[in-house]
């Protein structure tokens, strides 16, 4: 009998599945997919969900669940942030998804998410800095945490994500002014708490954007998330990348090495996000972690796991 449990990732754009094996030391991977769902796409505040949304993500999870039985999993932590906490027809979607997988989709608020992700990070980090920056940018929210000897103390959920931003606004401009009106509220918050970075502040990045510029930078044929893992890029490796896609169209961007299929229009936003919040903050470098809210989730107490 085998020891394995399964987490989902299912995020305002991508889903990930985690099948893992536990021992003492923590979770081995034994299988990870995702899959590019765009839950996000056509959300509107009116109607939530968009229909075409839905049928796209019950097949995903469908075939997720099908994925986890065949390697004996009988319990599955399956999150949802964004999109469905803020989609009005939320519940209804969670329960055809328990209805048509048998799988219970929790829907996490931002600290939480927030919380799981600086530990699913932390797990696999080659360094163990004194102070800890991590940038989740999501689909729907971008999740801002500071951690100190390994915990949290500042945890800032912002409205800003790929899919919200790019399918909100009309220009790389009208993005920018968004994020940039975003992040003067997030400073604010640092200040009133206290928070200064210094040079030895470790700026860590996780989820879809960070991990593509990664493979980009690598020039990826296939990604391989051990050697995305802990891989550095300064801010001016980051500002050609930008430059480089900014100046193609979505379609064309699809021949760029490393650039998934499903992210050609959404990494503008994504890097804008990255760079603007880099600038901000005075970071040079850029960390990247494959790991973050699903590995998070596998090694959280309460996953049954």
């Amino acid at each position: 009998m085998n020891n394995y449990c399964a987490a989902i990732d299912f995020g305002t754009n991508t889903a990930r599945l985690l099948i893992a094996d536990r021992s003492s030391a923590g979770i081995v991977p034994v299988h990870v997919e995702r899959e590019v769902v765009r839950l996000g796409g056509g959300f509107s505040d009116e109607h939530g969900l968009s229909d075409a949304a839905q049928a796209r993500g019950l097949a995903c999870l469908v075939r997720f669940a099908g994925i986890a039985r065949g390697y004996g999993v009988t319990h599955i932590r399956a999150s949802a942030t964004s999109a469905v906490r803020d989609a009005v027809n939320g519940g209804l979607f969670i329960e055809k998804v328990f209805q048509e997988t048998g799988m219970s989709l929790v829907v996490i608020d931002g600290e939480e998410e927030a919380r799981l992700t600086l530990a699913g990070v932390l797990s696999a980090l080659d360094s163990e800095p004194a102070t800890l920056v991590v940038l989740d940018v999501g689909g729907g929210s971008t999740e801002f945490t500071v951690a100190s000897a390994g915990k949290p103390v500042f945890i800032k959920s912002m409205p800003i994500g790929v899919v919200r931003l790019t399918e909100g606004f009309r220009t790389e401009s009208e993005i920018g002014a968004r994020v940039e009106s975003v992040l003067n509220l997030l400073g604010d918050d640092l200040s009133s708490a206290g928070i200064v970075f210094s040079e030895e502040t470790e700026f860590v990045g996780t989820a879809g954007t960070a991990t593509t510029v990664a493979a980009i930078q690598l020039e990826m044929v296939e990604y391989d998330y051990r050697s995305v893992n802990n891989y550095t890029l300064h801010r001016d490796d980051i500002g050609v990348i930008f430059q480089r896609l900014s100046q193609m169209s979505p379609s064309e961007r699809l021949s760029v090495k490393g650039l998934e299929k499903g992210r050609e229009d959404l990494i503008i936003a994504g890097l804008i996000i990255i760079t603007s919040v880099m600038d901000r903050c005075g970071f040079k470098r850029l960390k990247v972690s494959d790991f973050g809210l699903l590995e998070g989730l596998a090694l959280s107490e309460t996953t049954g796991c």
